[in-house]
């Protein structure tokens, strides 16, 4: 979905018309952007979408994660292993 020009409000208005603001989110889909001095600074989106798009960044990670056990596995199988003691001492730790 695309932002028009009428999607973007600022805070005043916001502020004054959050009742509105908040029926055409809900009715017609339509993210808004608040502005504060110009720039933007928060967004009034359908709690459904918001959901949504937590459960997508969820995913991101999940699959990030396995990502990397998948490099780690492969890093194991062609012996690029590193033991303790020398992983200590490339780290400091």
């Amino acid at each position: 979905m695309s932002i028009s020009s009428k999607d973007i409000v600022p805070l005043t208005r916001a502020r004054a018309q959050l009742a509105e603001l908040v029926e055409e989110v809900q009715t017609e889909g339509r993210e808004k952007i608040i502005t504060k001095n110009g720039e933007s600074c928060a967004a009034l989106i359908n709690a459904e979408r918001l959901d949504h798009y937590h459960r997508l960044e969820r995913e991101h990670i999940h699959l990030t994660l396995l990502d990397e056990v998948l490099r780690g596995l492969d890093d194991l199988e062609r012996g690029k292993t590193l033991g303790f003691a020398k992983f200590k001492s490339k780290h400091g730790r």
